[in-house]
């Protein structure tokens, strides 16, 4: 029997994780009930499984100290950080990260942050500069003290993220009491990995924060790739190479936002053979020297550090992605109707083509 039209009908593009980002390009502060009413919106993108915030410009009497936020299994995990902290940082601060009790959320791990400056005298890594003796310190913490999980390290911004709906993890930490200059928020729906507090996104490193929506089905070579460089990956989920790659790409070998986005998602060979001879040998030098690196698999992701945000779709976009502009403020969502719940007023909305990303810079 023939379904009736109606049945066909489907206001709301579901498939799965829902990404949203809002930055205001002149630092002027939003509150942090922007993002949560936002991704409440695209509640039946995720499964409950996973819920997290990023926030920029947060900790303005901190700026210049890295922030460093733990879930920890117990006080006997956290006293093991703590004692690798204390030999490579002056802890300024130590406190919870604070909460309040939610009914969503039953048991959690124990959440703790530090304010730290780098030893002058370093016990260690002597020769590196100082964001990677960061680097090497929360890869260190987070594969060899049991128990203990650095979630966020930059300055003057925070990942916030858990088991839970997103308006549920907002609630947990409170969310609604902070105002920052960029957001981001993710609902989760895992498909192929276990949903567990360290594996909600965002995922970041340094001033680092990724949520996505996909899946990397290259994550085999990717991950084989960053290993070659020293980036431990143990977080059992796909997007935690793209947070990798991109600390590796742009803040290790020097390349553009524009160029890391070519590797990530380039051209087609047969599109790349019909290009003017001098773009074709820089794509063909691109793919030769960084293929491991090249993402595959649908996704949408969304990438913010301290000069930005970036959205990215992949080659052929099987994933949404739909930006928006409102005087200094440009909005990145999985779905315009989150972007119309928290200004529905727009001076411009649009849908960027596969592979082509959208970068907002911050202004001077």
């Amino acid at each position: 029997m023939k379904a009736p039209n109606d049945f066909w009908h489907f206001d709301k593009d579901i498939s799965g994780c829902g990404v949203f980002g809002v930055i205001d390009k002149k630092k002027k502060l939003i509150p942090g009930t922007m993002p949560i009413d936002a991704m409440c919106t695209m509640h039946d993108r995720g499964n409950g499984l996973g819920g997290g915030f990023a926030a920029y410009g947060i900790y303005p009497e901190h700026a210049d100290l890295y922030a460093f936020h733990l879930m920890c299994d117990d006080q006997a995990g956290l006293d093991r950080a703590e004692e690798i902290i204390k030999q490579y940082f002056n802890i300024q601060v130590s406190e919870p990260i604070p909460t309040r009790k939610v009914p969503a959320i039953t048991e959690s791990p124990l959440m703790w942050r530090f304010f730290l400056s780098p030893k002058a005298e370093r016990p260690k890594w002597q020769d590196v500069g100082e964001d990677d003796y960061v680097v090497n310190i929360v890869m260190h913490i987070n594969n060899r003290v049991p128990g203990a999980f650095v979630f966020s390290s930059g300055k003057n911004m925070g990942a916030f993220k858990g088991v839970g709906f997103p308006e549920d993890i907002a609630d947990f930490f409170r969310l609604d009491e902070y105002s920052g200059y960029m957001w981001t928020g993710h609902n989760r729906f895992p498909t192929n990995t276990p949903g567990w507090w360290g594996g909600a996104h965002p995922f970041t490193l340094l001033d680092w924060a990724i949520v996505h929506n996909g899946e990397i089905s290259s994550y085999g070579i990717n991950r084989r790739y960053l290993c070659q460089h020293d980036y431990e990956c143990n977080m059992m989920t796909d997007t935690e190479v793209v947070a990798y790659l991109l600390d590796l790409l742009i803040r290790k070998h020097g390349l553009s936002h524009e160029m890391a986005c070519k590797v990530f998602a380039p051209p087609f060979w047969d599109e790349i053979e019909r290009m003017p001879k001098d773009e074709r040998e820089a794509y063909e030098a691109l793919r030769m020297v960084y293929g491991p690196a090249m993402l595959n698999g649908p996704f949408a992701i969304l990438v913010t550090d301290s000069n930005g945000m970036m959205g990215l779709n992949d080659r052929v976009k099987l994933r949404p992605l739909v930006i928006g502009e409102k005087d200094d403020m440009v909005f990145m969502s999985s779905e315009e109707s989150s972007i119309r719940e928290v200004c529905p007023e727009l001076d411009k909305v649009w849908a960027p083509k596969a592979g082509e990303p959208v970068i907002v810079k911050l202004e001077d």
